[in-house]
């Protein structure tokens, strides 16, 4: 799963996270979120927040995850929003909203676009600076949490669980929460059992075995390493259990690897498998990971 399709998933199943990000309140709260694809080009915005289309007043908000460096990505930002207006005449004002892991991220040429940067049309937003109250949504913390490295995630996903427990009556809701939060939390700790994380996290009633991720990648994963590492002894077994979750991972988000890449991945040392456990999540093309590979 690409990092834009975790936020797409936060975005569609809690719309004012967005507001709660901007620190916003809006006049209408019935705000609708989709991605968009603009027709003749190859621009698709990651996601348009519009109000109902009788509310003429309220902005339209263009929101752009940006996980990776890129030198062009000012120029290609700019030019999604403005072909949608060109495209689609909307009679609404407009804010652009940037998400970045980071300010290192943040490397796009602004000289041509200077005047809008420092407007009130464009925010841009840093996850590792946001510092949510104790009373902040869930969904604030789970983007905290995205970012989070992973020796200090444990912490925030208790307290994440422990708040969808107390706060969330809703059954079908509490479990899309649980499901984002061991999404989140198998990307940044793969090795572990579903045991541990369940132990971990602090779910007593849930069976993750039923959560959408875990049926897709997790379970089996975890049962082809088991089975490839049961006579290779606790640690190897445990290795062959991490690599076997990290290729399936890998192939949901890129497709087949080829086998030279498959055995590469496979020869890593688990030390060497945890850090590629901590960039899954910024990989935005195959490339990228051969490029790490052949660095590591």
């Amino acid at each position: 799963m690409k990092t834009d399709s975790l936020f797409y998933r936060l975005f569609q199943t809690f719309p004012p996270l967005l507001f709660d990000l901007l620190k916003f309140t809006p006049v209408n709260s019935n705000y609708k979120f989709k991605s968009v694809e603009i027709k003749q080009t190859a621009f698709r915005l990651d996601g348009v927040f519009s109000p109902p289309e009788n509310d003429h007043n309220s902005p339209l908000f263009f929101v752009e995850v940006q996980f990776q460096t890129d030198k062009r990505f000012y120029h290609r930002f700019f030019s999604e929003i403005f072909l949608y207006l060109r495209q689609f005449d909307p009679p609404n004002p407009w804010q652009g909203v940037v998400i970045y892991p980071n300010r290192q991220t943040e490397t796009g040429k602004t000289c041509h676009y200077d005047f809008l940067l420092a407007s009130s049309r464009v925010h841009r937003i840093y996850l590792n600076e946001l510092e949510p109250p104790a009373n902040a949504p869930i969904s604030l913390k789970l983007l905290k949490l995205i970012v989070t490295p992973a020796d200090k995630s444990a912490a925030l996903a208790q307290e994440i669980a422990k708040e969808t427990y107390g706060e969330i009556n809703q059954r079908p809701l509490q479990l899309q929460l649980i499901d984002l939060l061991e999404t989140i939390m198998v990307y940044k700790l793969p090795i572990l059992s579903r045991e541990e994380i369940q132990q971990m996290i602090g779910i007593t009633d849930i069976d993750l075995k039923q959560t959408r991720f875990y049926q897709d990648v997790f379970a089996e994963g975890q049962q082809e390493g088991k089975q490839e590492g049961k006579q290779e002894g606790k640690q190897e077994g445990k290795q062959e259990e991490a690599v076997s979750i990290v290729l399936r991972l890998l192939k949901r988000q890129f497709g087949s690897l080829d086998s030279a890449m498959e055995t590469r991945i496979r020869d890593l040392k688990l030390s060497v498998i945890e850090m590629l456990v901590d960039q899954l999540l910024d990989f935005t093309d195959i490339s990228e990971l051969k490029t790490w590979l052949e660095d590591h």
